[in-house]
């Protein structure tokens, strides 16, 4: 039972961060150099700061993560 849950959640997972529309993660510091950088490499500022986020909330959902499975344990 256990085992169907963790691969219906990783499967959820892969769906949801795969299948989104279009992200913009910049601030607006970052929109306005993006503007004056031009298309190519404002697409590349935008790719680099979901590259640098994605590192501390996978980090973070790991430490959730393992404290719900420490609670479910109890």
């Amino acid at each position: 039972m256990m085992r169907h849950r963790r691969v219906f959640f990783i499967i959820l997972f892969f769906l949801l961060t795969t299948g989104s529309v279009r992200v913009e993660a910049q601030c607006s510091i970052c929109t306005r150099s993006a503007q004056q950088l031009g298309e190519r490499p404002a697409k590349a500022l935008n790719k680099g700061i979901l590259y640098l986020a994605f590192t501390p909330l996978a980090i973070f959902g790991l430490i959730g993560y393992r404290w719900w499975k420490h609670n479910q344990a109890d």
